[in-house]
């Protein structure tokens, strides 16, 4: 068996090509352009880089960006106030909040004061719930970004049964949610779970999102399994052991190339939706 390989970095090109369309028929016709809000709060490289690779693509695809740089010393209270300017400008559209923010910083609740029309990254509680009750709400961007990729693939996922391991409030749960209404039976396995081998062995659908270097070892995976690792770790390695699984899975999303360009698409995608949904 050789997997079939869910190439993330191949379906984001494609979709930007027909978000570029979209986004210059929403021009044509409004005479303006989705615009996106990026938010970095501190000096932290990662975040810095992330932050360029969305404002290029918002670029790729011929919409706009605001980037908004705070000081590491920004208070929550000061962050609260940008976010409700960004909330009340109305030529912004989707707001991202890039994670993580100082310690000092109360994350969840900035998080929570975005707009629920302009989350495109999918981080609020209320787009959460939503989304857990099968509502309309823009999903939480990589999980939400895996979910795209399995359906390009005609991945079949109903019925099946999907370990999730990991649990984190902007992958894991929001992941375990996205598959349990696409009709999977869902196991999330966290830091306190019991025999994880003997868990994962029985999955379907595997996805590691534990953040710990190939922490998930081939030889627990079953033969068959679908593999998708939202890792990615110093030397080009992610959360689950991927080398031997080029024969043993039915399919597998590469490292590097594989879930990380889709969360950065469906951030666009969804800042293009919100954008067709302001300006329409």
């Amino acid at each position: 068996m050789t997997a079939l390989i869910l190439d993330g970095k191949a379906l984001a090109q494609k979709t930007e090509q027909e978000l570029s369309q979209r986004v210059a028929a929403l021009a044509a016709k409004s005479g303006k352009t989705p615009i996106l809000a990026t938010i970095l709060v501190g000096d932290d490289p990662a975040s810095a880089t992330y932050v360029k690779m969305k404002g290029n693509a918002c670029k790729r695809i011929g919409m706009d960006s605001i980037q908004v740089e705070l000081p590491s010393s920004t208070t929550t209270a000061e962050l609260l106030d940008k976010i409700e300017q960004l909330n009340n400008n109305d030529a912004v559209h989707g707001i991202l909040l890039q994670h993580p923010v100082p310690e000092q910083i109360d994350e969840r609740a900035c998080f929570d004061a975005i707009d629920a029309r302009k989350d495109v990254d999918g981080v609020t509680c209320l787009g959460f719930g939503r989304m857990a009750m099968g509502e309309k709400a823009y999903g939480c961007a990589t999980p939400a970004g895996i979910m795209r990729l399995l359906k390009a693939y005609d991945i079949p996922l109903e019925g099946k049964h999907a370990v999730v391991v990991g649990r984190s409030p902007i992958l894991g749960k929001p992941m375990a949610m996205m598959l349990l209404n696409a009709n999977a039976t869902v196991t999330i396995c966290h830091s306190r779970t019991q025999d994880l081998e003997s868990h994962i062995r029985q999955a379907d659908i595997l996805v590691g999102a534990v953040g710990r270097p190939e922490f998930i070892k081939a030889e627990w995976v079953k033969e068959g399994a679908v593999v998708v690792d939202a890792g990615y770790h110093p030397g080009g390695v992610g959360d689950i052991e991927l080398g031997p699984l080029a024969e043993k899975a039915s399919a597998l999303t590469p490292v590097p190339g594989g879930v990380g360009p889709m969360t950065i698409n469906t951030l666009i995608y969804q800042s293009v939706e919100s954008g067709e949904d302001f300006l329409a």
